[in-house]
């Protein structure tokens, strides 16, 4: 994960996603987090904490690449680290979930097969994150409009070059159904959330 992006928007990361998504980031975050299994779970990338509050009883374990946003977690147990080196051992944890992340991990595919070394048999991996809308039309008016609002973002918070990131990011990777396929975890859902549908979450299953 990129940590130097993140490291100078800590304090103002998670208000302004908030903003930006209508208020509905955590309710997004929480439609997968509910698809999870009880027991110790991991927050690949859990920056400041803002799902904590969801995860309910579940034993918590935040990583995230950025100690100054792992600085404002209030999480029991924190970890200063990579998704595509977990510092932890095999078969771990029960779940993992990550929000937001995917788009900034150096690969994709070192990450998850890290995740299923991690999960215990049966164990999910729970992913929301954002993406260009599937329709062409829908994905080019989403394409427009997240350059000038985030870019607009960028200016008035001080952090151009960080928020110009986030927008290209939305065009490195390809679909949820194509990104996940052919790697150790079994895809047993994806859905669409969010205005144009540019939201997705999936839900990744080890065997037994």
């Amino acid at each position: 994960m990129s940590a130097e992006v993140f490291s100078g928007i800590a304090g103002s990361y998670d208000r302004i996603n908030r903003i930006l998504s209508l208020g509905q980031d955590q309710n997004w975050r929480r439609r997968v987090v509910d698809e999870l299994p009880s027991g110790r779970i991991l927050d690949l990338g859990a920056g400041t904490g803002a799902a904590n509050e969801i995860f309910g009883s579940r034993s918590l374990v935040g990583l995230d690449p950025a100690p100054e946003m792992l600085a404002l977690n209030r999480a029991d147990h924190r970890v200063v680290g990579f998704g595509e080196y977990l510092p932890f051992a095999d078969a771990t944890f029960d779940a993992v979930f990550s929000a937001y992340v995917v788009r900034n991990l150096a690969s994709v595919a070192a990450t998850v097969i890290e995740i299923a070394r991690v999960l215990k048999p049966g164990g999910a991996a729970g992913i929301v994150d954002l993406a260009r809308p599937q329709n062409k039309a829908a994905a080019t008016i989403h394409r427009m409009g997240s350059a000038v609002t985030l870019h607009t973002v960028g200016f008035l918070v001080g952090a151009h070059s960080e928020y110009a990131y986030l927008h290209r990011s939305l065009d490195k990777l390809p679909r949820p159904e194509v990104l996940y396929a052919d790697l150790p975890l079994t895809i047993e859902r994806v859905w669409r959330m969010g205005p144009l549908g540019f939201v997705y979450g999936i839900i990744l299953r080890k065997p037994q």
